[in-house]
């Protein structure tokens, strides 16, 4: 290195912002980078070029020549003074190639101070107003603003093809109120990949990171974040008014939903020299009309924030504003919805604000400090998943996940948010044995923290204008009270949780043989004891057919014919019972295998008419569920429910009578034995006839076709302490549904 007695100090530039520029150490480059005017009153310009042969300074407008600069320090540090303080570009010599740029130094700070103030203060709109990349045009100049909440950091650059990943070329300026630093690039625009290089505090390098909010990214396993078309998402031509405005009476408690949950990469795969997922586009033409065809209200997609490992099913995303790359440019996205809400069908997303992975590029210690995760491992750290929790207690950090619910919403006009791992988030010793906790600041186990965020979370979404009508729902799976009472009542403000104790009870129940389920009798009505302390959904999720724990089909017991007939007695059971539906992928036609994230359901199984069968059960069921008030009106009222038989376990059988209030009524009977019951006497709630509008064992669907012959007569005879009964044909393994005439 030069010795600094020997070292110029070219237009009054002092030799150790010299090495401090060069060795891009410098606390404020805006300082002496860019246009300056001296005491002489001449202006002075000083860029930052490493490996640049030699600038000159050129007017905007004419393309004058206004000066040249001279090289100040072989790092590439060049100064000189211009003829005219006018708008101007660099004429950079990269040793024979030429490029002509406006000067990133020249341009005044892009963000306005009142949105720092809100951003500083935890406010998600300003989040979302003033973090990530963008495209926008300052001082007639086209390019992109950057911007990034780094705090502890002593210097953070914007890096990318635009400057050679060099780190000295951009470094940012710090609007220290917020500990944001910002930049404005000129003559880029969207497509470009970048990311932050970013000095700890204590001056090392971290390593490359990914920006928190970017809205596109590259396609994995690349990392780098991408600048969206901002305007091709927020301008998006949509269509869907009239879905919008109608949505919220069509995703209430008394509605039907019927959900089919879809791992995006995996539904469908395309042999194209290996296996490839659907974009968007793609789904669009073969999914919806699929989901809409079987008659399904909604289709809810595992998560489709960008993450880096495919084998985390989307569960541990690291963008949370950018939809994944695997599946097409972001306003693709914003296509599938439109024509989602065209055919009449909603879109869920599962959502993930509980964890994040720890991959080096993200946001673990993103600054050098434990800034989006706590510091104290038995907070930040979660062993079940190897991940980092967020530290919602920060204000910074809740307004970051909230400004990520609120984009899918606007943005993208999602009409739900499956909020994942809500009871990881509530309990500080959710999997943590004792002494591996921190207590509450009154010594309890709950996250007030995390109670807070929720409960904001939910109140957004019931009360901003632009998202009415969306919903929350909750996979939460302990008996944590409120979790769908309003907020105002004490709860967390979700409008449904999974009812998780509902699907283990009963497919334990189905997992027996069925000369034992009558010892376990009461896994199949227990979920009536609490169905109403909530508003229910229940899930036959992804979670029930991974890890071994084998198919849908696979727990039911039995041989062939059986197990598949267990099997759509349980669907039938389900569909009549209290409680929205929520069915994986490949559920639908008894996937015989567990779920495999690199390859599709098998499709193939259609050409089976057994499994054909279930695919048709399930269609009838959406449509009688959708078309029958009284299996969906009063679901979260026990006025819309009555258990007619409860209590035959020797038989295993199921009885109960489900009501809009308004004089629609509908009785389902199950038998889970591989016995038809000839003549079983059922006491009916009303004289008359009634029609058997479903049966599981119908040889449509594969069975046997033992029934009623579709028609039902009431007697006068006493039963079940009602006036009047039928005798009823009860199929082997099945189950019936009856509506009054």
């Amino acid at each position: 290195m030069t010795d600094h007695n020997d070292r110029q100090t070219a237009a009054g530039l002092p030799a150790i912002d010299i090495d401090a520029l060069v060795e891009a150490r410098h606390p404020d480059p805006f300082a002496q980078l860019g246009p300056h005017r001296t005491e002489a009153g001449t202006v002075v310009v000083r860029a930052l070029l490493p490996n640049a042969a030699g600038v000159s300074v050129v007017a905007r407008d004419d393309g004058k020549l206004l000066g040249e600069l001279q090289s100040l320090h072989p790092g590439g540090l060049f100064a000189g003074v211009i003829e005219s303080d006018v708008p101007y570009k660099l004429r950079i010599d990269w040793h024979g190639t030429v490029q002509e740029v406006e000067d990133a130094y020249a341009f005044p700070p892009v963000l306005p101070d009142e949105p720092l103030r809100r951003v500083a203060q935890g406010d998600p709109y300003a989040v979302l107003e003033c973090l990530g990349s963008r495209p926008l045009v300052v001082d007639g100049v086209p390019g992109v603003r950057f911007a990034v909440w780094a705090p502890n950091a002593r210097r953070v650059s914007v890096v990318g093809d635009f400057n050679a990943w060099d780190g000295r070329r951009h470094p940012m300026r710090v609007r220290h109120e917020a500990g944001v630093w910002e930049l404005f690039v000129p003559r880029i625009g969207a497509g470009a990949r970048y990311k932050y290089e970013i000095l700890a505090r204590d001056g090392h390098a971290l390593p490359l990171k990914a920006d928190p909010c970017a809205m596109q990214t590259e396609r994995p396993p690349a990392t780098a974040s991408v600048v969206a078309d901002v305007d091709a998402i927020e301008r998006f031509a949509w269509t869907d008014s009239v879905w919008m405005q109608s949505r919220g009476e069509r995703q209430t408690e008394n509605q039907p939903l019927s959900i089919y949950e879809v791992h995006a990469e995996s539904w469908l795969r395309v042999d194209e020299g290996g296996q490839r997922n659907l974009d968007w586009d793609e789904l669009a033409d073969r999914l919806i009309p699929y989901v809409k065809e079987m008659g399904f209200t909604h289709v809810e997609f595992m998560p489709i924030a960008e993450h880096p490992f495919g084998g985390s099913w989307g569960y541990q995303p690291l963008s949370q504003f950018a939809p994944s790359a695997r599946f097409g440019a972001p306003q693709r996205f914003a296509h599938f919805v439109d024509r989602a809400h065209e055919a009449g069908l909603g879109v869920i997303l599962d959502w993930v604000p509980a964890h994040f992975p720890n991959d080096a590029h993200g946001l673990v210690e993103f600054d050098g400090t434990p800034l989006y995760e706590h510091t104290d491992p038995r907070e930040g750290y979660h062993p079940d998943w190897n991940t980092m929790i967020y530290n919602l207690g920060r204000n910074e950090v809740s307004a970051f996940l909230i400004a990520s619910a609120l984009a899918w919403l606007r943005r993208y006009h999602v009409d739900g948010l499956r909020v994942d791992a809500v009871a990881s988030m509530l309990y500080r010793d959710y999997s943590r044995a004792a002494g591996e906790w921190v207590p509450n600041i009154y010594g309890g186990r709950e996250n007030l923290e995390s109670i807070a965020f929720l409960k904001r979370l939910n109140h957004e979404v019931a009360y901003v204008p632009e998202v009415r009508g969306a919903i929350t729902i909750a996979e939460e799976s302990t008996a944590w009270p409120g979790v769908t009472a309003r907020i105002e009542d004490g709860g967390l403000g979700f409008q449904f949780k999974w009812n998780m104790g509902w699907m283990h009870d009963t497919l334990h129940y189905l997992h027996e043989d069925p000369i034992h389920r009558r010892y376990h009798h009461h896994n199949m009505t227990f979920g009536m004891v609490y169905a109403y302390s909530e508003r229910f959904v229940l899930p036959l999720s992804h979670d029930e057919v991974v890890h071994g724990k084998g198919s849908l089909l696979g727990k039911m017991p039995g041989d062939r014919w059986q197990r598949f007939a267990n099997l759509r007695a349980y669907f039938g059971f389900m569909w009549a019972h209290p409680g929205k539906k929520l069915m994986f992928m490949g559920g639908e036609f008894a996937q015989m295998a567990e779920f495999d994230h690199d390859a599709s359901p098998h499709w193939h199984l259609l050409d089976d008419p057994l499994h054909h069968g279930v695919q048709k059960l399930v269609r009838d069921l959406n449509r009688l569920y959708a078309e029958e008030p009284a299996l969906h009106a009063l679901d979260s009222d026990p006025a819309g429910f009555g258990w007619l038989i409860g209590d035959d376990a020797d038989n295993s059988v199921f009885a109960f009578r489900r009501t809009d209030g308004r004089g629609r009524e509908v009785i389902a009977i199950s038998n889970f034995t591989p016995v038809p019951r000839i003549g079983y006497r059922l006491g009916m709630p009303r004289a008359g006839r009634w029609v058997e509008v479903l049966n599981t064992d119908a040889s449509f669907y594969g069975g046997s076709n033992v029934g009623n012959g579709g028609l039902i007569h009431t007697e006068d005879i006493a039963s079940h302490g009602r006036p009047q009964s039928a005798a009823l044909v009860l199929p082997p393994l099945a189950t019936i549904v009856l509506r009054a005439d």
